[in-house]
């Protein structure tokens, strides 16, 4: 047993503060892996005391890491294709092929967001398709919630088909260079990734229905599906209340009352302009949202008269006309301007001209005092809004609306250009084309194919490559490109590699992997392999699956070294393992789409997961046994 230093311990109590900040969520991740950072060069060599071993230029190496680079690139490039429409023009091909058959559309969702996510970086496939398969399954009779989360699993299997399906294998592949010198190559573990693709997708099939439930009525009607209907009242505005001449901006302050006006009826019609600049008029039937004691205080000061004729169900609150103000769930996703903020603080109700009916927050729905909660990433809200304010919300990559615009903004007269690029992007990674020239010499006998090996290119050269054609194709325009940046995946990685980096110079590693090796004295090879595939599960579960591969893969090298087992083999059960967070909502954030609009509660997540998580443990070390050994 190596012995503990206190560096060491500086080191492990570091990285449990990490899983405490990334658990807790007491900071944003972007913000905990920045502090991380800083923390390990206030405690390196360039700091106050030399403890962490990590200098200032170690501290920032993460920024300027070739993983970085890369997922930075692909996360531009898969935006390319996302603006083309390419993913949805699949989804449509899916939903008419699946009709109403749930089995069918189980199958079309699993069969395009597999596949699709082996290429193009998972997160924004299911950011795609929520909306697609949400309709898919209104339209069918069947519950959303039958197969959305099929849909971020599939995405999950598919992102282990190839080096770029994920920002986790890019990683990995940068820290396994450094570990043992042996990067990944693009389709190094595409075997072992369809293996995992075909097994975990026929659980889906076979085993996941029964244990899926409809938390999401069939019938598509948001007022009974969030139990709003308490909260939804008419009143008439009476001739001597105060409302009458204020506009509806103005009419109800937020900071005494806890209600909005949704809709104003008068004479019969119901107003389907902004409402903000309508000054109300006496007789106006005003449609509320607020709870009895706030009603209540609205009637007495305001001199208010309730009709008794409260809406129930969507449809009373989406009239006829096209240009109606509808409901529609709208998703957080990580870099919204609205996660870490309040609806009170932020500008959301000005600048989309909605209302905020209800939102459903780490499965607990919220109806009242709702201006005074953190949004966070995940949270689903329900609005209403008018379509011009929905298209404008689709449009922003701030937002994932659960419903497909009927007239969509897409690029598809780009669509053979961003497939080409994406096809270049990969071939010039992937092929050996020193190999095809040597092979085309032997067979022609003309020298000048040996050229062909300067094709060859890393996949940061060819993905940074691709990032210039989009632009220079139109597929993205040069403003798009800081847009399509996930900018807290890339901080977290900027702040995670120098804590994996710190955790082998301090001799950290040595001592976990030390004490995994121990293992070995009551287990074979193969059962130490299983025991760090299952458990760099349950970390990628409750923290960023980077850090995962970040805090296991040199433990898992200096065990295996220790037990005399291939270290390779090791690199690949933790980077399909980092994949696998199927046990909670908060360890992959494409769970985090589906949380919402699924109606899930955390407990679905483990009863479907759990499962899934054993079966493929067994299915994913027995692979990499067979193909790779021991």
């Amino acid at each position: 047993m190596p012995a503990v230093t206190t560096d060491a311990l500086v080191v492990f109590g570091i990285v449990l503060l990490t899983l405490v900040l990334f658990v807790t969520e007491l900071l944003p991740i972007d913000v905990t892996a920045i502090f991380i950072m800083v923390l390990l060069m206030i405690l390196g060599p360039d700091g106050v005391v030399n403890l962490t071993r990590i200098s200032t230029a170690e501290g920032i190496s993460g920024f300027s890491n070739p993983a970085t680079i890369t997922v930075l690139a692909m996360l531009i490039l898969s935006s390319g294709i996302s603006r083309t429409g390419l993913v949805q023009i699949l989804g449509r091909k899916m939903a008419a092929f699946a009709g109403e058959d749930r089995n069918r559309q189980l199958l079309a969702t699993i069969g395009v967001a597999g596949p699709v996510s082996g290429f193009i970086n998972n997160t924004p496939v299911v950011a795609i398709l929520v909306p697609v398969i949400t309709d898919l399954a209104h339209a069918g009779k069947t519950s959303p919630s039958k197969l959305l989360l099929p849909l971020s699993y599939a995405s999950m299997f598919g992102g282990m088909l190839t080096l770029i399906g994920t920002s986790t294998n890019i990683l990995a592949s940068d820290v396994s260079a450094r570990l043992l010198g042996h990067p990944f190559s693009m389709f190094e573990f595409t075997s072992l990734g369809v293996i995992v693709l075909v097994a975990g997708s026929l659980y889906l099939m076979t085993v996941g229905p029964y244990l899926l439930p409809e938390r999401v009525p069939v019938e598509d009607d948001y007022v009974q599906e969030y139990a709003i209907e308490e909260y939804l009242t008419e009143v008439v505005v009476e001739p001597d209340s105060p409302l009458v001449g204020r506009t509806v901006g103005t009419a109800i302050t937020h900071v005494d009352f806890d209600a909005d006006i949704l809709q104003v009826v008068r004479d019969g019609d119901e107003f389907i302009e902004p409402l903000g600049q309508l000054t109300i008029r006496a007789g106006d039937v005003l449609r509320l949202r607020a709870d009895r004691d706030t009603l209540g205080r609205l009637v007495e000061r305001d001199t208010l008269t309730l009709t008794g004729h409260p809406p129930q169900t969507g449809e009373e609150l989406e009239p006829e006309s096209e240009t109606a103000q509808t409901l529609v769930e709208v998703v957080i996703p990580r870099g919204s301007f609205l996660a870490g903020k309040s609806l009170a603080s932020s500008t959301f109700r000005q600048r989309y001209d909605a209302n905020v009916l209800a939102f459903r927050s780490r499965g607990e729905t919220v109806r009242d005092h709702m201006d005074r909660r953190r949004i966070r990433v995940g949270d689903t809200l329900l609005i209403q809004a008018a379509p011009d304010s929905i298209d404008r919300l689709a449009d922003n990559e701030d937002f994932i609306v659960a419903h497909e615009p009927d007239e969509p903004h897409y690029r598809t007269e780009k669509i053979p250009h961003a497939v080409a690029i994406m096809l270049g992007v990969v071939g010039f990674a992937a092929v050996p084309w020193a190999s095809v020239g040597e092979a085309l010499v032997a067979a022609t006998g003309v020298g000048a194919f040996t050229a062909l090996g300067a094709l060859s290119l890393p996949i940061l050269v060819t993905a940074l490559a691709g990032v210039v054609a989009m632009v220079a194709t139109g597929v993205l325009a040069p403003t798009e490109l800081y847009d399509a940046v996930e900018w807290d995946v890339i901080f977290l990685l900027a702040g995670v590699i120098p804590l994996g980096i710190a955790l082998e110079q301090t001799g950290g590693a040595d001592i976990l992997g030390a004490l995994v090796a121990a293992t070995g004295t009551v287990l074979p090879a193969v059962g130490v392999l299983w025991v760090f595939y299952l458990a760099t599960g349950l970390i990628t579960g409750v923290i960023s699956n980077n850090a995962s591969v970040v805090l296991m893969l040199p433990v898992a090298v200096e065990a295996a070294g220790r037990i005399g087992a291939d270290p390779f083999s090791f690199v690949l059960a933790v980077t399909f393992a980092a994949s696998t967070a199927f046990l909670t909502p908060v360890g992959y954030q494409t769970n985090l789409f589906v949380y919402g609009p699924g109606g899930y509660k955390f407990t679905d997540y483990i009863r479907v997961g759990a499962p899934l998580q054993l079966f493929l443990s067994v299915v994913t070390v027995a692979g990499i046994v067979v193909l790779w050994g021991l």
